[in-house]
C-alpha cells in the first residue's frame, strides 16, 4: 500500500506540476469557452450516474471564455462536478459567470448531505478523506484547490440553496 500511495503521490506532483507550469504561462493567450466544457461534463457524467437518477442542469452565458488550457478547466470543473455526482441525492447545478472583466466563477451545488463547516478545510488537504467507505483518493478537491491556486484563483465551500454542498471556483477570465 505504502508503493502504491507513493506512486499516487509522484502522479499528483507531476500534474500539479504541469498545472503550474501552464497557469504561468497563461499570458500567452490560451482561452477555453466554458459552455461546451461544462455541456460535455454534464452529458457524461449523467451517464455515469445514470442508475443513480441524476440531473445536472448547467447554466452559462454563450461568450465567458477561462483564461487557460480546456484540459485544465475540464480537470477543475470535472472533480467538482463528479463530487457533486457522488454525493448528491438526483440534482446538481453549474451556474458559470462572468465576476470582472478579468474573472469568472463556476458554482457547483448538489442536493446532498452536504459537508460541515469545520471538514470544509480538511477536505481541501491532499490524501484527505472523510468517509473511507465511500469510493476515491482524496485527491480531487486538493487537485482543484492548487490547480485554481496557480491560476490565480480559489475554491470557497459553503451551503447550497439545493441542501447539499456548494462548491465556488474563480478562475481567470478573457474575452472572446
Amino acid at each position: 500500500m505504502r508503493r502504491q500511495s507513493d506512486v499516487m503521490r509522484q502522479q499528483v506532483d507531476h500534474h500539479l506540476r504541469r498545472a503550474r507550469a501552464s497557469a504561468r504561462q497563461q499570458g500567452g493567450g490560451e482561452r477555453t469557452e466554458v459552455g461546451p466544457v461544462l455541456d460535455e461534463l454534464a452529458l457524461t457524467l449523467e451517464r455515469i450516474f445514470r442508475d443513480k437518477g441524476v440531473e445536472v442542469d448547467w447554466r452559462c452565458p454563450d461568450d465567458l471564455f477561462f483564461h487557460g488550457e480546456r484540459q485544465d478547466l475540464l480537470e477543475l470543473a470535472g472533480n467538482v462536478m463528479e463530487n457533486a455526482c457522488k454525493w448528491c441525492k438526483g440534482r446538481v447545478r453549474a451556474i458559470a459567470q462572468a465576476e470582472s472583466p478579468a474573472q469568472l466563477s463556476l458554482a457547483v451545488e448538489d442536493d446532498g448531505p452536504g459537508l460541515a463547516a469545520e471538514d470544509r478545510t480538511e477536505v481541501l488537504q491532499r490524501g484527505a478523506r472523510l468517509d473511507e467507505t465511500a469510493p476515491g483518493s482524496g485527491l480531487g478537491l486538493s487537485i482543484v484547490d492548487e490547480l485554481a491556486r496557480a491560476y490565480g484563483g480559489g475554491v470557497a465551500l459553503g451551503d447550497s440553496t439545493l441542501g447539499g454542498l456548494k462548491v465556488t471556483l474563480t478562475l481567470p477570465r478573457t474575452d472572446a
